[in-house]
């Protein structure tokens, strides 16, 4: 028997844990999710997704994203990314990758050269023209960290929590 042939490669099976992250957050408009990889080893150091810190109830704050400022969710969630770099607790930063659902934000991207990650890959740019994602790009730029969108020959990996037998591998489509 020879070995499988239909497996995922590292960006993919990254951006599907950045993607599988997302699936957490309460944001009911852009779930985001964020996933932090050594570069040399391609070991996950840490994951995250957008939401409120520790100790907030998602049910006492708005998730809004008109109105008043205090009554919408911007001055309290978290970002994915920065919540992936304040997860961190065991590992350097220093030259690693963090793939992300979403362009980052100018702050977002602020902590992630402060944290030495080098590498940021990401899903979609949903606010390319935003003051946000232009400070980002100039920032990344000037510092020199390689920013790239993801791409795949995938549309969609299917995942059961029924168990399979070993003769089958994993739906793709």
């Amino acid at each position: 028997m020879s070995k499988r042939t239909d497996y995922i490669t590292w960006d993919e099976y990254f951006m599907g844990i950045a993607l599988l992250s997302a699936k957490r957050s309460k944001d009911p408009s852009t779930p985001v999710g964020a996933c932090i990889v050594d570069s040399k080893t391609n070991r996950i150091l840490s994951m995250g997704y957008n939401g409120l810190p520790t100790g907030c109830s998602d049910d006492d704050y708005p998730w809004d994203r008109t109105g008043e400022p205090l009554n919408t969710k911007y001055p309290y969630v978290v970002h994915a990314e920065m919540n992936a770099i304040l997860n961190n607790r065991i590992a350097s930063l220093e030259g690693a990758r963090l793939y992300t659902t979403l362009f980052p934000c100018n702050e977002c991207t602020k902590a992630m050269i402060q944290a030495g990650i080098k590498e940021v890959i990401y899903l979609s740019n949903k606010y390319p023209e935003s003051d946000q994602v232009k400070a980002s790009q100039k920032m990344l730029q000037q510092t020199g960290v390689k920013l790239r969108r993801f791409t795949s020959g995938l549309k969609q990996i299917t995942i059961s929590f029924l168990p399979e037998s070993p003769a089958e591998g994993p739906s793709r489509a």
